[in-house]
């Protein structure tokens, strides 16, 4: 009997120092990455829900801008830098529009080419600033002389062509003739000294079965004519 209460006595003893042990047994902390992790997210600021919305009115922005540019450049390309009037580019396009639309609804339209008289004389006495001077006046007179609807293009040096909607060819001989008289009447002082420079104008009619660059030639041909006719007027 007594074996036993000692036996009993020294595993108790050992029981409640192991369980001291549990108690004091610090806790293990926690590893340094977990820890700074925890810290960084701790201090992470909160997104900004506006971020993206900025973002994209920026790149939207920027998109207009870019597409503005690009309708100048377009716009420059086609058009006659010193009379502000569509070059020969921008006018063989609107010509090529002019049939397919003439071709498809059945319309009809003219195209009077005209060409400024004695615009060399002109530069060589006075200089090429009274040939722009000249041209200018007769652009205006042009200007007048049409509707919102029709097309004025410079072809080049003194040459014009009119896009005229809806015409036949005895209200296009009319409309030449016109301009003609019109532009004969503008008079220009250079130098103190009184000129005039004139107009010569050749048509073609556009109809169902019109070929663009083939009615251009016409007008074109039709102006020449009308030129070597005028001379001999004079």
């Amino acid at each position: 009997m007594p074996m036993k209460k000692k036996t009993k006595a020294r595993a108790s003893k050992k029981a409640s120092k192991t369980a001291s042990k549990r108690k004091a047994a610090p806790q293990r902390a926690p590893s340094k990455p977990a820890a700074a992790l925890k810290l960084a997210a701790a201090h992470k600021p909160p997104a900004a829900p506006n971020d993206a919305k900025t973002a994209i009115r920026k790149l939207r922005a920027q998109l207009a801008q870019a597409q503005a540019r690009i309708g100048q450049l377009e716009a420059s390309a086609d058009t006659d830098f010193l009379l502000g009037i569509l070059n020969r580019r921008g006018f063989e396009r609107e010509l090529h529009r002019a049939v397919a639309y003439i071709k498809r609804y059945h319309a009809s339209g003219a195209i009077i080419v005209l060409d400024v008289d004695r615009l060399k004389p002109i530069n060589d006495a006075f200089g090429h600033a009274a040939g722009d001077e000249v041209l200018k006046a007769v652009v205006a007179v042009l200007l007048r002389h049409v509707r919102a609807s029709d097309v004025i293009g410079r072809l080049g040096g003194d040459e014009f062509a009119l896009l005229l909607w809806n015409l036949s060819e005895t209200d296009a001989r009319a409309k030449a003739a016109s301009l003609e008289q019109t532009i004969d009447a503008l008079g220009f002082v250079f130098n103190g000294r009184s000129v005039s420079a004139g107009a010569s104008a050749g048509i073609a009619v556009l109809g169902p079965h019109a070929e663009a660059g083939r009615a251009l030639e016409q007008a074109d041909s039709a102006m020449y004519v009308r030129k070597a006719q005028r001379r001999h007027e004079t």
